[in-house]
């Protein structure tokens, strides 16, 4: 029995930013089907410009690309960052696409955006990907293995996708880009400022610039079974003593030189069931671990001087907010009315309350701070001198 797909393309209403509530989003669309929200941002306004972008693009540490097309051959040339300011200037007027992710990261404003997405898992949000086209750039027809919600910030964007069941899923072998070798799209829009395109993992898609434009893309990269497996194994192993090790005491005589039978293939089975009797405790810790270190941007340093209590509380009183480090990747589960917090693979201990808040990444203020035990408030201090947590002025 085959069921008809939902609508593909909705307008927003002022209740609903996704043209319809979150629930049904998350139960007819999520992972499932694309979705167009025409005016999902009411007067958008891209939270960073062109020029912030490229300048972006030349700091040490940023991950920046540059796709040229050269549309009469069709070859594509990509070029990795970070890029002289002189770049820029030498590029065409046209066939060409800047991409930098991770950029809520560096700037405030695009990790705003984040928040029109709570309805996720903080820790399921891998970053803000803003892209930069002159007209007609783009970066060619390809499929992705993630979410991604595709916010139209500047100009037009020409976006085609392929929603047919088993649509082909070669790759041409003749650019560095993993680009469809055959792409046959059967839906076809241009996105103006503000408005939205969801699509889920699988969906052959093309995106082309109708004008100079932006988009901001919000990726959710989940990690694969392999990586799942692989990363378990390593953590397992990590904890094994090297006496543990594959054994056949009271073996019987071989049947064949160096054959490999059942009994001894029953023998690997038991060697390895530290991977199949992991108690749901154990896999807890190791997956919070895992997911708040898994795509990592980069490594947190802490403060040059390290700050006292005292005069962490004394900036909290002056009106400054502690907030999370735009690094720092933050996960939580409750244990015995309390909280086991995962910090970039790190496990602590907290209450409830500031275990969402700092999963949320919502900034504590000085009466939050005042509320809490001691235990909490020592947690918040070693935090700060870890540099996890920052001291930052109110944002008006």
């Amino acid at each position: 029995m085959t069921t008809t797909p939902p609508p593909i393309e909705r307008r927003a209403n002022d209740e609903h930013f996704l043209g319809l509530p979150i629930e049904r989003f998350l139960h007819d669309y999520w992972q499932q089907h694309p979705l167009l929200v025409r005016g999902a941002f009411t007067h958008f306004a891209s939270p960073i410009t062109p020029d912030e972008l490229a300048g972006l693009a030349c700091e040490d540490g940023a991950l920046a690309r540059l796709v040229v097309h050269d549309a009469a051959a069709d070859r594509w040339q990509v070029h990795t960052g970070p890029f002289e300011e002189t770049r820029f200037s030498q590029l065409p007027e046209r066939d060409w696409t800047l991409l930098v992710q991770d950029v809520d990261k560096w700037d405030a404003d695009v990790a705003e955006l984040l928040k029109h997405f709570a309805f996720l898992p903080r820790w399921r949000i891998d970053d803000i990907m803003v892209s930069y086209a002159a007209p007609e750039g783009s970066v060619g027809a390809h499929v992705d293995q993630y979410d991604v919600f595709l916010i139209q910030g500047l100009g037009r964007r020409r976006w085609q996708i392929d929603t047919q069941p088993h649509p082909p899923q070669l790759f041409r072998e003749d650019v560095e880009l993993k680009l469809l070798q055959t792409f046959a799209p059967n839906h076809d829009w241009v996105l103006e400022p503000g408005d939205l395109l969801y699509l889920p993992p699988g969906v052959p898609h093309h995106g082309v610039a109708v004008d100079e434009c932006m988009t901001l893309s919000v990726g959710m990269r989940a990690p694969s079974h392999g990586e799942l497996v692989s990363d378990l194994a390593d953590h397992l192993a990590a904890s094994l003593p090297e006496s543990a090790r594959y054994g056949d005491a009271g073996t019987t005589l071989a049947s064949a030189d160096g054959r490999i039978d059942s009994t001894v293939l029953k023998r690997v089975r038991t060697a390895l069931q530290s991977l199949q009797n992991i108690d749901d405790s154990s896999l807890a810790d190791w997956f919070g671990d895992f997911i708040t270190r898994y795509r990592s941007a980069g490594d947190i340093v802490p403060p040059p001087k390290l700050p006292k209590p005292s005069a962490i509380e004394k900036e909290l009183l002056a009106g400054e907010r502690l907030h999370l480090h735009p690094l720092a990747r933050c996960a939580w589960r409750e244990q015995a009315r309390r909280a086991i917090v995962h910090i970039d693979g790190e496990r602590f201990t907290a209450g409830l309350e500031l275990a969402q808040h700092l999963a949320c990444a919502r900034p504590l203020v000085v009466d939050e701070y005042a509320t809490l035990d001691h235990d909490d408030r020592t947690l918040v201090q070693h935090l700060v001198r870890r540099g996890i947590l920052v001291l930052s002025q109110t944002r008006e």
